[in-house]
């Protein structure tokens, strides 16, 4: 960024009125000694007539002098334009989504139904962390990892469009869930590692326990964010009647928010409930909030002189004024 115009050595320009004025007085009377002794061969060339080629070039000297001296100083003074580089540093946070993709998912208490409200709240959420390296993890009655972290974020928000039920055994892992998100961003480098655990169940396969998980994942400081999703009491779930029509019966919701509070505790992280599509964007926008990328930033300035120009400037015109005194200055009586 360049910024305006201004002088290294600013008190050098009060050199400009203190030479200049003095100057300007002695070659005052010194001009005016110099017409009173002029010796005119007709009474046309005395100066009363006024403006004469000869009293041009009498001044021309003086007055360049004038210039001359005014370019020097204000070359010494140095004027300068300062260029600013800033130079930003982002400290992106790693980040892994671990979704349950079970049957239960398949409820419709959220729009069109639990698992593509949240789908579609992650892949929003994915955007807006530019800085970021994200990974999406899977889980129902195992867990698998959908993507690894990266910072592309059109691989991330297609694969999460291709996420749907019954691509694994039904369950929910959510122990396995956990443990295999903790896998993928242990051995990062971030200093912020975040997961976002996103449930509508309690545990109930898998080899590893929920909070075995949670313990493992606070020895390498990952932070553990818990969202239970779904109403309270019961929801709608399709099935299909016997003459195959589709058809919603209502089943009993039970989370076991008690685990995933539990988790967040441990992992210093927070739970949350999300009961319908706008309190599950909430929820993901709180988290982006908390765990805000951290911007350092440094500034370089450079200091270009341009006094370069004004000493050329003064150099000519002092070649001028030489040339001046030794031509037409040198016939003036």
């Amino acid at each position: 960024m360049l910024d305006y115009i201004h002088f290294a050595h600013p008190g050098r320009l009060w050199l400009i009125p203190a030479v200049l004025i003095p100057l300007a007085v002695w070659y005052f009377f010194k001009l005016r000694s110099f017409n009173a002794t002029m010796k005119f061969g007709t009474l046309k060339d005395f100066g009363a007539e006024g403006f004469t080629i000869r009293k041009f070039f009498a001044w021309m000297p003086p007055v360049l002098n004038f210039f001359i001296i005014t370019l020097i100083i204000i070359a010494i003074a140095r004027p300068q334009t300062t260029s600013s580089d800033e130079v930003v540093e982002k400290e992106g946070i790693d980040i892994v989504i671990s979704m349950d993709i079970s049957g239960s998912m398949r409820a419709c208490d959220l729009k069109p139904d639990r698992l593509e409200a949240s789908k579609n709240v992650a892949s929003e959420f994915i955007q807006a962390r530019e800085n970021d390296r994200i990974g999406i993890v899977l889980f129902a009655g195992e867990s698998f990892t959908q993507c690894p972290l990266t910072t592309d974020r059109s691989t991330l928000v297609n694969l999460m469009s291709q996420v749907k039920n019954g691509i694994i055994d039904d369950g929910t892992a959510l122990g396995m869930g956990l443990a295999n998100a903790v896998a993928r961003i242990k051995d990062s480098d971030a200093k912020s590692k975040v997961i976002i655990l996103l449930t509508d169940g309690m545990n109930n396969c898998g080899a590893i326990e929920p909070v075995s998980a949670a313990e493992i994942a606070a020895t390498y400081g990952i932070r553990v964010y818990t969202i239970g999703v779904g109403t309270r009491g019961t929801a709608p779930f399709p099935a299909t009647d016997v003459w195959g029509r589709k058809v919603y019966t209502q089943v009993e919701v039970d989370i076991d928010e008690a685990t995933l509070q539990q988790i967040s505790k441990i992992t210093d992280g927070k739970y949350f409930r999300a009961t319908d599509n706008q309190t599950l964007k909430s929820i993901y926008q709180q988290i982006d909030k908390l765990e805000k990328t951290k911007m350092m930033s440094m500034t370089f300035s450079r200091a270009n002189d341009l006094f370069h120009p004004f000493l050329l400037l003064a150099l000519i015109l002092m070649v001028l004024n030489l040339i001046i005194k030794m031509t037409v200055g040198a016939i003036l009586p």
